[in-house]
């Protein structure tokens, strides 16, 4: 009896055990390669990818994945895995990690046509405008505004160039919160003087180990461009990103990568704003902002913020379905409306209008479409105001992702025409930009503090600190 016990229930056990392996999920499961592969050889497309971001992932349910339309396909089959698709060329797609920051270009085209929609009259564009700040006031942590105590400027190494000077300044933002900068001011000419505002972005160079990895506010193209400027007669304050530079002394450099850096470097503008304006030799109706990259975040959102703010330049960073890389950019919800349709970087840098605005874009990044669908969203924007000749766009197909000269000249001539400069003292013989009068300096010379860090007594040391005496002022 035991032994017909054991004979039935053995038989049971592969009996179960087969029927197991031949659940469905099991059946059409396959390696994503051979997935891909399939794809390809389906629809005669090609797929470019990294091994590493595909191998060792499976599919479920894979065959039933397959449909008549290969994108349909290709979402099918990625999207679970958290990989994102797009396409590159009439037959090719590149497949990468899926990023929350990045869409496809058709998706931006779309929002940005429902966005258009949704706003026929000026009037409706205004509403919009006012829900789309005070979303992004709630969602970066400044409403309300924290109370603004004194800046007590702190100045040192004060230094003089070619028809510039150049000075370190500390402004205390906030209790014990010091954001460090340059302040460039021309030596010729006659106040009032314009002003510009410059932030900067993530760029790197490690030749340069004055500071190991990251310059910030000390690369030489962001020196050129602020001496440049006051040369021409505006006063520019370079200012670093929140834990970069001299304001990683308070801080650790991890915290750049936070939410926190995008309510610092928000409310950092708002502070220089309040700093420039300060300033007697300051016109306070010629004041713009400019900068690259992450440093383009800042100025549009800058921008959409303050109505001081009469002149920008957002460079390579306007896109309708890129959203920043960094927290400091999107790491906070402000692209995320509560009710209606959510918001882009597009949109942000139109409610800059009807005021001029120049974007420069390029053709190797996510500011490639600018010509074919952000630029003309945005002649539909200052269209409403009658000032479809305030919004510019200097697109440079085969350009890089920088702030190179071939972005900073189309920069100089927009500044010289809106606040009525004359930029010949730019300019060579050939009639050329020349930047061969700019001095550059080492980091160390920029150092509001010293190469010590010697930080007065008062300064925070660390992101609680700082989080707390931030909601301590509102």
């Amino acid at each position: 009896m035991r032994r017909d016990l054991f004979v039935l229930s053995t038989i049971i056990f592969f009996v179960m055990g087969s029927l197991r392996a031949q659940q469905p999920v099991e059946v059409y499961q396959k390696p994503l390669k051979t997935v891909l592969n399939d794809i390809e050889k389906k629809y005669q497309v090609k797929l470019v990818y990294e091994d590493k971001n595909v191998k060792d992932k499976t599919v479920e349910y894979a065959d039933w994945k397959f449909f008549m339309n290969v994108e349909e396909t290709l979402g099918n089959v990625l999207k679970p895995l958290e990989l994102f698709y797009s396409k590159t060329d009439e037959k090719q797609y590149e497949i990468s990690k899926w990023e929350y920051f990045r869409r496809p270009f058709e998706e931006g085209r779309k929002h940005l046509a429902a966005l258009s929609a949704s706003y026929p009259t000026l009037e409706k564009w205004e509403a919009r405008k006012a829900a789309v700040r005070k979303n992004i006031l709630e969602k970066v942590g400044l409403s309300p505004l924290p109370r603004r105590n004194p800046l007590n400027p702190i100045r040192s190494n004060f230094r003089k160039h070619d028809d510039y000077s150049v000075e370190n300044v500390a402004l205390e933002v906030l209790p014990g919160v010091y954001l460090c900068g340059s302040l460039y001011k021309p030596l010729k000419g006659k106040a009032p003087f314009a002003a510009m505002l410059s932030p900067h972005g993530h760029f790197y160079n490690k030749v340069d180990a004055s500071i190991p990895n990251e310059r910030g506010r000390y690369r030489p193209d962001q020196q050129y461009r602020c001496a440049m400027l006051a040369r021409m007669g505006v006063v520019v304050f370079s200012y670093d990103m929140f834990a970069w530079g001299e304001s990683a002394l308070q801080t650790k450099k991890e915290d750049h990568r936070t939410g926190l850096a995008l309510t610092m470097q928000t409310w950092n503008s708002l502070r220089v704003l309040d700093f420039l304006t300060s300033l007697s030799e300051v016109d306070k109706s010629r004041i713009g902002i400019t900068a690259a990259s992450g440093g383009g975040t800042q100025s549009f959102i800058a921008g959409a913020l303050d109505d001081r703010l009469t002149l920008s330049v957002p460079t390579v960073m306007v896109s309708s379905h890129f959203f920043g890389g960094c927290p400091c950019e999107s790491g906070l919800p402000i692209h995320q409306m509560d009710e209606g349709l959510s918001t882009n970087n597009a949109e942000i840098a139109a409610m800059f209008a009807p005021k001029p605005q120049l974007v420069i874009s390029d053709g190797s990044d996510w500011t490639q479409t600018v010509p074919e669908i952000e630029f003309p969203y945005l002649k539909t924007v200052y269209s409403l105001y009658g000032k479809a000749e305030n919004i510019e766009n200097a697109h440079l197909p085969n350009d890089q992702h920088d702030y190179g000269p071939t972005k900073r000249f189309p920069m100089y001539r927009f500044v010289a025409v809106q606040f009525k400069l004359d930029d010949s003292i730019l300019k060579n013989k050939a009639g050329e930009y020349d930047e061969t009068k700019v001095t550059i300096e080492p980091a160390k010379e920029m150092y509001v503090f010293g190469e010590g860090g010697h930080l007065p007594a008062n300064a925070l040391k660390n992101a609680d600190e700082i989080r707390k005496v931030l909601k301590r002022q509102q």
